[in-house]
């Protein structure tokens, strides 16, 4: 069995939709990934901010599995880290079938926990056409499924980077399947 790790890491100063790898990101407690653009403690997304710019940022460290760009390789689609907009990117973890709640161990010191899943946007498209139907599509029973990944805040701060291990710790009691945020 592969030991669960972190890929690449990922941050863009700027609001663009793919965020350029770098050797490490920095976690802040509370805020998100120092240096992106979506760090703060309200809501830092375009459309989101928008609506209401008082939300909390639940959206503080988008995180996505490196499964999933093979899995829509074999699709024909040529996705790399980074290029989904997330700012970690990890393998050996089930990330989309992660509960609300669950706490996920970055390297030796970060610590994030999973508020929900990733709402896909027609941005996606931009990176190869027909690849946001590899991203969200219908289950058997006609419900919508989403797999661009999961969203995080950060609880406790550190310095990530690719080859940091990465733990999950479940929440106690009854699991929260995740909903988008």
């Amino acid at each position: 069995m592969t030991r669960a790790s972190v890929v690449s890491v990922s941050r863009d100063a700027e609001h663009r939709f793919s965020k350029p790898a770098v050797d490490e990101v920095v976690l802040v407690a509370g805020l998100g990934v120092e240096g992106d653009a979506h760090s703060g403690t309200t809501v830092q997304h375009r459309s989101r901010v928008a609506r209401d710019p008082s939300q909390p940022n639940l959206r503080q460290v988008h995180l996505v599995h490196a499964e999933l760009f093979d899995e829509v390789g074999g699709s024909g689609f040529a996705v790399q880290p980074g290029e989904l907009g997330e700012n970690v990117t990890t393998r050996g973890v089930d990330l989309l079938g992660l509960p609300r709640g669950a706490v996920l161990r970055l390297g030796a010191d970060a610590v994030v926990e999973v508020t929900g899943l990733r709402n896909p946007c027609r941005q996606i498209d931009g990176l190869g056409q027909g690849l946001m139907r590899e991203l969200v599509s219908r289950d058997d029973d006609g419900e919508v499924v989403r797999k661009a990944g999961v969203m995080a805040v950060v609880l406790v701060g550190g310095r990530v980077a690719a080859g940091d291990p990465v733990h999950v710790e479940l929440p106690a009691g009854p699991h929260e399947g995740l909903e988008p945020v």
